[in-house]
């Protein structure tokens, strides 16, 4: 695959230079590919907890259907939810 010479903001520029001349990439193409598969995987991952808090609100609406819910606790609710907010975090990292 051949490379457009792609236009560039200048601070991605000066980046995509700093990463070539630091030996971290031996060419520009190189650090495209890197950054592709990073988009990639970035929204395969994101898809996947679409799904996933998809499956999760179906699972809560058939169970409210079902008449098993009950009484509702907000700051449990956030605190469930800062919870997890904080093992994403540290899953991504």
């Amino acid at each position: 695959m051949d490379i457009p010479n792609l236009p560039l903001p200048p601070d991605l520029e000066e980046f995509v230079s700093g990463a070539v001349a630091s030996g971290k990439y031996s060419t520009q193409g190189d650090l495209l590919r890197e950054a592709l598969l990073v988009l990639r995987d970035r929204d395969r991952l994101r898809e996947s907890r679409l799904q996933e808090l998809r499956k999760e609100v179906q699972i809560g609406l058939e169970q409210s259907e079902r008449g098993e819910c009950g009484p509702w606790d907000i700051e449990e609710i956030k605190a469930e939810v800062r919870q997890r907010l904080t093992s994403m975090q540290r899953n991504s990292s």
